[in-house]
């Protein structure tokens, strides 16, 4: 669901970038109230952050070739509160696009708009609808499932509405190629049929575990004393990030030029890559595909998940410092 850079039209990245900007703003001013009235929100979004970049290294394969996985929006709507996951899900996605090339830099706005918004909003209304239903569980799987599925039909309307916005004169497309005719039914097959169900499945065991480890203060923050835990599953986690590299074939939607162009001529649509695309905004990150110069994929993938929770850590610990010493 990462979209590249120059699948979207300039004014498409644009204007979903500008759509974020107020919801940034109050997820900004709310998460300052809150963290007012709960201190450990702060830690908690550090937390939040590794959690949602660790879910989404484990590619899962779907039928036709491609691969899809899930983000935890709902899971951490739920954990620190939709305004609080939005921001940790921004994090998330920056620093995911910025050091390890996954998701457009132009796209940013768009794939924030899509994971970091539409799919916690979603997912946490309909736990907190099945919590006023007493059927909080319920909620939350449906939320889970419905989240992601959300987030995924709005990305499928992004990418196929490029080729009647942005096409040259004789009509062919600039950028996405595909149409809403294939590009919505691509990226809801993908998660209907399996990163729904497992976003949904992963949702309720880390719920399971949240229980145990914090039950007196689930829906707000996790206690200090409880912060152990969480860095045990994210420990655990990122050593078990390799099983992602199991589905090695390319999400739908994120193909790189080369890949597109083999498709394009494979499916007998045309032999070259959109205009657009080729003469784009073209951002070579430091760890592109979370691999690292001179070692196996593998060993790569784990410094990979090790350096961004160390990276969430350290920044979390920084701005505690910040506010204690702007309190003194």
């Amino acid at each position: 669901m990462h979209i590249p850079d120059n699948y979207l039209s300039p004014a498409t990245c644009g204007t979903l970038a500008i759509a974020m900007a107020p919801i940034w703003t109050v997820a900004v001013l709310k998460v300052k109230v809150q963290i007012k009235q709960h201190r450990e929100t702060l830690p908690m979004l550090g937390i939040a952050a590794a959690l949602a970049f660790l879910i989404m290294m484990f590619n899962l394969p779907i039928p036709g070739g491609t691969t899809a996985h899930a983000v935890g929006g709902t899971l951490l709507a739920v954990l620190i509160g939709p305004w609080a996951a939005c921001l940790a899900l921004t994090v998330t996605l920056l620093l995911q696009a910025l050091l390890f090339g996954d998701g457009g830099i132009l796209a940013f706005g768009a794939n924030a708009f899509n994971m970091a918004f539409i799919m916690p909003f979603v997912g946490y209304a309909c736990y907190r609808l099945g919590q006023k239903l007493h059927h909080e569980k319920i909620g939350l799987a449906i939320g889970a499932y419905l989240g992601i599925n959300t987030a995924a039909l709005v990305a499928g309307i992004e990418l196929g509405l490029q080729p009647l916005l942005a096409h040259t004169a004789s009509g062919a497309p600039l950028y996405c190629p595909y149409g809403l005719n294939i590009a919505v039914p691509a990226m809801l097959a993908a998660h209907l049929l399996v990163a729904g169900w497992v976003e949904l499945v992963f949702t309720l065991l880390v719920y399971q575990f949240v229980q145990k480890v914090a039950p007196t203060n689930l829906y707000q923050t996790t206690p200090k004393t409880s912060q152990r835990p969480w860095l045990y599953l994210l420990g655990g986690m990122a050593l078990l990030t390799p099983l992602g590299l199991l589905a090695s074939n390319t999400a739908w939607g994120e193909w790189s030029p080369s890949e597109l162009k083999h498709l394009l001529v494979q499916q007998h649509v045309g032999s070259t890559v959109p205009q657009g695309m080729a003469h784009g905004f073209h951002f070579q990150a430091l760890f592109s595909d979370y691999a690292i110069a001179g070692l196996p994929v593998s060993v790569g993938y784990i410094l990979s998940a090790l350096t961004a929770i160390l990276i969430f850590l350290l920044l979390i610990r920084g701005l505690q410092h910040d506010q204690s010493t702007f309190k003194n």
